[in-house]
């Protein structure tokens, strides 16, 4: 008999949708809410925010799975169980996220939110158009994703400087590291885009020593995740005119609240977590693929090293 499947999340509704996607796509798999008979016996946790109790709630639990590509989510306690971890890799996701960018940077290069403003106020107004090639795009992170945009980019002519913590090498793309190489990044960006996994040492990175570092009337596009931003020094570099704008698509609280003054900052752009995210049948099929795999005893896949 297949082992169960425990859905371990703080969002039921986003719960009972997997859920449902497990049972058309995969019947003969049994997948249990924490409260669901059966969820005892689980061995493979598939998890988006689950309680840092998860271990001591269900201690037959071997595998943990997010139902990301981010596992920032899992909390300290269970990435530093010891228990494998495992992520959703989907090259469909990657390139959502390079269209939400795309767009983001053009209406930062094309001053296409200045034409909308000027239509609401019927005015015909013009701009000098700005090539690609003069619009320097500073990337920080270069994980799975981030090579992908950060290459993507360099394609379509911009000169892009990616950012790591750790050395890599990408065709078309100036790579930097260290403290040093972050410097170098944000002085070149004309429009900086966060895509960091978030953890101890990148938390609040997007604060006001990062924002001096940019060139006057740069533009930030923040996909990473909301605790990155220190959203009082973003307001300030804006409304004093040393940043031009943000489009923000992660937030510390989500929903954003209505009184957050976020809204109401004038040249920020609010999405709803929606850059990109991969199909729900894409990440019930990549966990039901290495549970299989668990079975058997052999390795699995998208294991987060």
């Amino acid at each position: 008999m297949t082992t169960p499947i425990l859905l371990a999340s703080n969002d039921m509704d986003f719960a009972q949708a997997v859920k449902d996607e497990f049972q058309a796509s995969y019947p003969e798999i049994p997948v249990c809410l924490p409260d669901d008979n059966g969820s005892e016996r689980a061995e493979l946790a598939a998890c988006w925010c689950p309680p840092d109790s998860l271990l001591e709630d269900f201690p037959n639990i071997k595998v943990l799975h997010a139902l990301s590509a981010g596992i920032d989510h899992l909390g300290k306690k269970l990435l530093t169980s010891g228990l494998p971890v495992c992520r959703i890799v989907d090259p469909a996701q990657k390139h959502g996220m390079l269209e939400y960018v795309l767009w983001g940077i053009l209406n930062y290069q094309r001053d296409f939110e200045q034409y909308r403003q000027h239509q609401d106020k019927k005015q015909w107004q013009t701009y000098t158009q700005r090539p690609a090639s003069e619009t320097r795009i500073s990337l920080l992170g270069l994980g799975e994703i981030g090579r992908y945009v950060a290459t993507k980019l360099a394609q379509f002519g911009y000169t892009v400087n990616g950012w790591s913590k750790s050395p890599k090498e990408l065709i078309n793309v100036n790579c930097y590291y260290g403290e040093e190489g972050l410097n170098t990044v944000l002085n070149k960006a004309d429009v900086l885009v966060n895509l960091l996994p978030l953890n101890s040492h990148t938390q609040g990175i997007l604060s006001q020593p990062t924002f001096q570092k940019m060139p006057a009337k740069a533009y930030l596009i923040n996909c990473g995740r909301g605790k990155h931003l220190i959203c009082n020094d973003l307001i300030h570099a804006i409304q004093q005119g040393h940043l031009k704008g943000a489009l923000l698509d992660v937030f510390d609280q989500e929903p954003l609240p209505a009184n957050d003054l976020l809204w109401e900052t004038q040249g920020i752009t609010i999405t709803p977590h929606i850059a990109s995210c991969s199909s729900m049948k894409t990440i019930v099929d990549q966990v039901v693929h290495n549970l299989t795999l668990f079975e058997k005893g052999e390795a699995l896949s998208n294991v987060v090293t």
